[in-house]
């Protein structure tokens, strides 16, 4: 997979390989959206309103971090919302049998998003391969929820949406903008027309997209969550950083805004992290993301240290959401 991704943001000879299995793709995934769309295969319709925070290509792109703050500003504004994600095991086996993430909950068994937006503990997170199944389970359990979050949803027509959200790497873009296996998108560049808004992480934006950057600067301990740390009091030491998500670069080059030098190591996302990825004898600081700390708390000792981001988005974002979801 990594040997494939290498090709994704480039064109090369194997392209004359992939790029006939990419327009069969693009044919399948056309179908599939034209057949939820005429109501031919049956999408399911919630009893409260439900948006969708997705992209059209693999690896991160920020979605959980929007997920997050589009709660905060949906609970400033009165609203009860509830997320569904689709969890897997350690094994990315994923979970067929909808329940909620915990707080205490292990990651290899609730998935690493899931129980990071379950610890920021501003609504209940369920998860379920079975999106509708997963939201029905969330509104019998917490009647209080009025609006659904689906992370991660975008190509999961079987919960009907009344918004999405597509988010877009700002970085990396579309890379050579094609479709599986030949490039990185799930859905043609066209599908963003079709979107209520379209979020750009980390990028310039154009006409009617939204901006969005990932900010912050206080590292907390792994084993002692109360123990906060300014970058600037790392200052000198040997640092390791590692970032297990879909673009490594961005926390690394995070880490060099903040005046951090550290050596780079660089893992697939949605890793499963041993004590001997840790392993560093000249480490006096091990630097991570929040989504990687939930996967090494379990052994972590006390050099490691995860930094806390929050997505900063224009408040119009959420108004225009608010709007689409208002009877």
């Amino acid at each position: 997979m990594e040997r494939l991704q290498h090709h994704w943001y480039r064109l090369s000879p194997l392209h004359l390989l992939l790029f006939p299995v990419s327009l069969i793709f693009r044919a399948l995934a056309a179908l599939r959206r034209f057949l939820y769309r005429s109501r031919i295969l049956a999408s399911v319709k919630m009893p409260v309103p439900v948006v969708i925070v997705g992209n059209i290509s693999v690896g991160g792109t920020g979605k959980t971090p929007l997920t997050l703050w589009l709660a905060q500003q949906l609970i400033e504004n009165g609203w009860h919302p509830g997320i569904v994600s689709r969890g897997y095991t350690r094994n990315k086996v994923r979970q067929k049998t909808p329940r909620e993430v915990s707080f205490d909950d292990a990651a290899d068994k609730v998935g690493d998003e899931p129980l990071l937006m379950a610890q920021r503990a501003l609504c209940p997170v369920w998860i379920g391969s079975d999106r509708p199944a997963a939201a029905l389970a969330l509104l019998q359990a917490h009647p209080e929820c009025d609006l659904i979050l689906s992370d991660d949803g975008l190509q999961h027509y079987r919960l009907r949406r009344d918004a999405e959200i597509v988010v877009v790497d700002g970085a990396r873009r579309f890379g050579n903008g094609l479709l599986l296996p030949a490039g990185p998108l799930r859905e043609p560049v066209s599908r963003l027309r079709q979107a209520d808004a379209v979020v750009i992480n980390g990028g310039q934006t154009g006409a009617g997209e939204y901006s969005m950057s990932l900010n912050g600067s206080l590292f907390y301990n792994l084993l002692n969550p109360g123990t906060v740390l300014t970058a600037g009091e790392f200052a000198g030491q040997r640092l390791h950083a590692i970032a297990g998500i879909g673009h490594p670069q961005r926390f690394f080059a995070h880490l060099e805004q903040l005046g951090l030098t550290a050596q780079q190591h660089a893992f697939p996302d949605h890793h499963h992290y041993t004590v001997t990825d840790l392993a560093f004898d000249d480490a006096d600081a091990i630097l991570m993301t929040e989504k990687d700390a939930v996967k090494c708390a379990a052994f972590a000792n006390e050099k490691c240290w995860a930094l806390r981001v929050d997505a900063q988005v224009s408040p119009a974002l959420a108004q225009l959401i608010i709007e689409k979801v208002t009877p």
